[in-house]
């Protein structure tokens, strides 16, 4: 399957597999699909991820999903910058998520990680989505 958004995807494949209540999802594997579930599993967002081999003989990541109550614990997960419009900030333009009750996930030159990390870290980057 060809596509050309794969942050795009893996954000798709979660909120869906979210409201159909699916335990887990599959993903293509790839190193920046790993440093963003790396980001949502130190959050809280998702249980966790692990690397298997697909019917195919491809690596994917198994992503279990957390569920608060019977509803996902991610109520809105969104792309910001695309690849037709790519998104950047500098870190005192970072936008607060919900008040500070959501988290942007930023890719910047010290690597993939949320928005408060990027404040305390001084450092600006492509805002890839926003999460809560």
């Amino acid at each position: 399957m060809s596509y050309n958004d794969p942050i795009g995807d893996l954000f798709t494949r979660i909120r869906n597999a979210q409201q159909a209540s699916h335990a887990v999802t599959r993903t293509p594997a790839s190193k920046l699909r790993a440093r963003i579930l790396d980001v949502l599993v130190e959050e809280g967002f998702i249980r966790g991820y692990k690397e298997a081999k697909s019917e195919a003989g491809h690596n994917e990541f198994v992503v279990e999903l957390k569920y608060y109550e019977g509803r996902g614990v991610i109520q809105t997960i969104k792309r910001v910058s695309t690849p037709g419009r790519r998104v950047y900030s500098k870190v005192n333009d970072l936008p607060r998520v919900q008040n500070g009750l959501g988290l942007s996930i930023l890719s910047t030159p010290q690597g993939v990680m949320a928005d408060y990390k990027a404040r305390a870290a001084n450092v600006g980057g492509e805002i890839l989505g926003q999460i809560f």
